[in-house]
């Protein structure tokens, strides 16, 4: 194996995130050879050389692992909280290393992706690689149309200007949704984003005049929450991990091909094998990934004036129980 910058030989031994294994680096909690290495663009042969984080050897993870997480309010999405419950908290035990993709603060709900894939987190983070992340927003009224185009074109804040968005107002939520208790009474909103600045979400609605009331985090890229319940963390099926890798532009892992076992044969018969199709395709179901998450509103759609850019016949479906 040839030598390669030594974050992305951390991540991809699931670490975490090449960001954070860049800090680890120059915090200088990492050693190659019994040396200590903090020079940023270092690099290393993970089958050559003993690399050693927080007085760990490294292990070269031979397959990765992908979870869905459906985060309740209350629980931070940081891998360290203190005395806070976190999500790898809500974790099976056997998943060994995770860390979360993305963040969602406390008081936020809905999809976390946890996976000890480091490549796949660097891909699907950064906002370069602008992969739509969905969620639904409650928000006290129906915005004016110049609100809402504003939301969609871009919003001024201290950090500057966030990047255009999809943004709708919506009568129902997904019919899967399960949420927590808390406020339903308002009118929820899609917004799309292809970036991911701190409370984004939120200081962007509260800079339009409308304070969010309540932060669903529905998709990112192909991968959505689904019938997921509240606080329940499952395996990711192989149609889900084909997806999201394939949208991150990586290749896609494949099981080991099954070898066909021969039948009992009749005298004079044509030899004939077990199944129709070919080995090591798999059984990946048809569910939700993949599906995509583009939203249907488009930017600059109406007139920039300060009517209700919409009515709304009551109060949404109120999703079904967590």
């Amino acid at each position: 194996m040839s030598k390669e910058r030594l974050q992305k030989v951390m991540a991809a031994a699931g670490v975490g995130s090449r960001r954070k294994c860049e800090e680890l680096i120059a915090a200088g909690r990492v050693y190659v050879n019994g040396q200590v290495v903090q020079t940023p663009g270092s690099k290393a042969d993970p089958a050559r050389d003993q690399i050693v984080v927080d007085g760990k050897p490294l292990k070269v993870v031979a397959t990765h692992h992908y979870y869905k997480l459906h985060k309740p309010r209350g629980v931070l999405s940081d891998s360290e909280g203190g005395e806070r419950r976190t999500v790898l908290d809500l974790a099976p035990a056997e998943a060994g290393r995770l860390f979360p993709v993305g963040r969602l603060d406390l008081h936020s709900e809905g999809l976390i992706l946890l996976t000890d894939d480091g490549e796949l987190a660097h891909r699907l983070t950064p906002p370069r690689y602008e992969h739509p992340k969905t969620y639904y927003v409650l928000v006290e009224r129906v915005p004016t149309t110049t609100a809402l185009l504003t939301l969609r074109q871009g919003v001024e804040l201290p950090e500057g200007r966030t990047a255009p968005a999809e943004v709708e107002v919506v009568q129902e939520l997904p019919v899967d949704l399960a949420l927590s208790r808390g406020p339903t009474e308002g009118v929820w909103l899609r917004i799309v984003l292809r970036e991911g600045k701190k409370r984004q979400i939120r200081s962007m609605t509260a800079a339009v005049g409308y304070p969010t009331l309540r932060l669903v985090s529905w998709a990112l890229g192909p991968l959505t929450l689904g019938k997921l319940a509240l606080g329940e963390c499952v395996p990711l099926a192989p149609a889900e991990v084909r997806a999201l890798r394939q949208a991150a532009g990586l290749a896609v892992e494949r099981a080991p091909a099954r070898v066909a076992k021969s039948l009992p044969q009749r005298p004079g018969a044509r030899p004939q094998t077990a199944g129709r199709g070919s080995a090591g395709r798999g059984s990946a179901g048809r569910g939700s990934a993949g599906r995509g998450s583009a939203g249907r509103g488009s930017a600059g759609r109406g007139s920039a004036d300060d009517r209700p850019a919409g009515r709304t016949r009551g109060v949404p479906r109120r999703p079904r129980a967590a």
